[in-house]
Parts: structure tokens; C-alpha cells; sequence
């Protein structure tokens, strides 16, 4: 079984999201909303972000509203339970909205 597959414990999420500023945590996912010059950056980033996650099997679920995109994680597999690979595409979701600051 993949390591970053195993379902982190509450305390070991609350302390991991220190270093994701504005993600939180509750019912079992990390989620933050995103805010875009247009909707069409937010929809690049979406578009931009699906190769990662379609490579790592991962996938979060988006709301978009305009210019607001909201993602969540969370693993289905292991019972909707945060895990590392979460805070991956948490990781390549900020670094890639970077660019649309």
C-alpha cells in the first residue's frame, strides 16, 4: 500500500494545515476557496492542475462560482479520511495559483 495513502489522524491534520494558510479542516477534508482575476484563470488553473492529479490518482472536488473556485480533498478509498497525498494536490494547487496572484 502506498504511504501517503494512509488516513491521517485529526491532530496530525490540524498540525500539518499550519503550513497551508486559509485550508481547513472539517468533516473529514481540507478545503479552501480561491479567488481569480477572471473565470477564465480559474478555469486554467483547474485545467492546468488535472495532469498532476490524474497522475497520482487523486482528485479533488471543485466548485467553481465565477471567479471563486472551492477545492476539497479528501480519500474515498480509505473512508473519506485525509491522507498525505491530500496535502499533495493541496501543495500543487497553491503553488500553481502563484502565478494568478
Amino acid at each position: 500500500m502506498n504511504h501517503d495513502l494512509n488516513p491521517l489522524s485529526d491532530f496530525a491534520v490540524i498540525e500539518k494545515l499550519a503550513d497551508f494558510p486559509g485550508w481547513k479542516y472539517e468533516n473529514n477534508k481540507i478545503s479552501k476557496t480561491f479567488e481569480f482575476k477572471t473565470f477564465d484563470d480559474g478555469l486554467s488553473l483547474v485545467n492546468e492542475l488535472a495532469p498532476f492529479c490524474n497522475k497520482i490518482d487523486h482528485h479533488p472536488d471543485i466548485l467553481i462560482r465565477y471567479k471563486k473556485i472551492e477545492f476539497s480533498l479528501t480519500r474515498f478509498s480509505v473512508g473519506f479520511k485525509v491522507t498525505e497525498r491530500d496535502f499533495k494536490v493541496a501543495q500543487q494547487i497553491e503553488e500553481l495559483y502563484r502565478k494568478y496572484l
